[in-house]
């Protein structure tokens, strides 16, 4: 994506997203996202608060890093919401880059699991939930795969993928091997990198797209990956063989936020948009037509709407929690040693 910011009125064929009249005096709320799905995301949470607002939604879109940095480079400014996964959004938070938002505009958010109501203090809430954990293909892995110390069995030697380590997951398998070392990464990187450097037997290649760890599947080079569960899907599409592993030390949670930038200029519409998306029925909606997972804990879902999502209290109250700002802090010298390791 290049630097130019790309913005996109509801008409823009790249978001397949229809327009409704607007008066031309109509109040328009800015928001930056992704800009997939749009054909659902008009469907269910555009036109609807369109209609409801009286407004006109306009997008910013593009990959996470691009969008954070042009905030950044606007100092604050430029859009009134923001979409961004919680490893970003604390980067965003860091730099001073959002404001706190007034849960008091926002009543729905008392329905959410308590891990998505205040993620990161005071700022934005998460509208959707998910996880890491390991895929393999259980027609080839004879014995299953129960925690994440399994990564390092013999009989996996050059059957594996991660996840590099400038994406979402890659961090995640240094706190891993920590864990697997008997320390906290975050205090002690020596022990981690160490486990890391007897794992790369195991490992055939890192992975930087979800299509990429697909494709390895695929051609049959890899049997075991770490993956974010909405790969999971595509990925048994493609191998029909494929399962999630039941990790008895489970999960890592990935939870996506909404925040309200410091520049802002419709602030008070952008938390009435938040409201909208947090509601239930909507969530409901959502989940049920392959969107996202509900954040909201009232929603219940039947076992095929819920396949695939990270749902239900029971799951979610097993995963753990990144702390960000510590993994932050630490990455620019993890990323260098991982590439000694790997030879990159």
């Amino acid at each position: 994506m290049s630097n130019t910011s790309v913005r996109l009125t509801m008409g823009a064929a790249a978001l397949a997203l229809g327009a409704l009249p607007m008066s031309a005096g109509a109040e328009t709320l800015t928001i930056s996202w992704w800009g997939f799905n749009g054909d659902k995301l008009n469907e269910y949470i555009v036109q609807p608060f369109q209609e409801k607002c009286g407004c006109e939604i306009v997008f910013e879109t593009g990959n996470s890093a691009d969008r954070l940095g042009k905030i950044q480079i606007r100092g604050g400014a430029g859009v009134d919401l923001i979409y961004l996964p919680d490893s970003f959004s604390q980067l965003g938070i860091e730099q001073g880059l959002f404001q706190p938002i007034d849960r008091s505009k926002i009543p729905n958010i008392s329905g959410l699991y308590e891990m998505a109501q205040a993620p990161q203090g005071e700022y934005g809430p998460a509208y959707t939930l998910g996880r890491v954990g390991i895929v393999y293909d259980s027609a080839k892995v004879s014995e299953p795969i129960t925690s994440w110390a399994d990564l390092w069995r013999a009989d996996l030697a050059q059957s594996i993928s991660l996840p590099g380590i400038t994406t979402t997951a890659g961090p995640m398998v240094v706190m891993i091997a920590g864990q697997k070392a008997g320390v906290d990464a975050f205090e002690d990187a020596d022990p981690a990198f160490a486990e890391i450097e007897a794992l790369k037997a195991n490992v055939v290649k890192n992975y930087n797209t979800g299509s990429e760890m697909i494709n390895l599947f695929s051609t049959g080079e890899i049997t075991v990956s770490l993956a974010q569960d909405f790969a999971l899907g595509r990925l048994q599409d493609a191998v029909p063989t494929v399962v999630w592993a039941e990790l008895e030390d489970g999960d890592i949670a990935t939870l996506n936020t909404i925040n309200i930038p410091i520049g802002a200029e419709k602030v008070e519409l952008a938390h009435e948009f938040i409201n909208f998306v947090l509601d239930p029925e909507l969530q409901k909606t959502l989940a049920e037509n392959g969107v996202d997972a509900p954040a909201v804990a009232s929603v219940e879902l039947s076992p095929e709407a819920a396949a695939g999502w990270t749902y239900g209290a029971e799951q979610i109250n097993s995963l753990k929690r990144v702390d960000y700002g510590a993994m932050n802090a630490a990455k620019e010298a993890w990323i260098e040693r991982w590439n000694e390791v790997f030879g990159m």
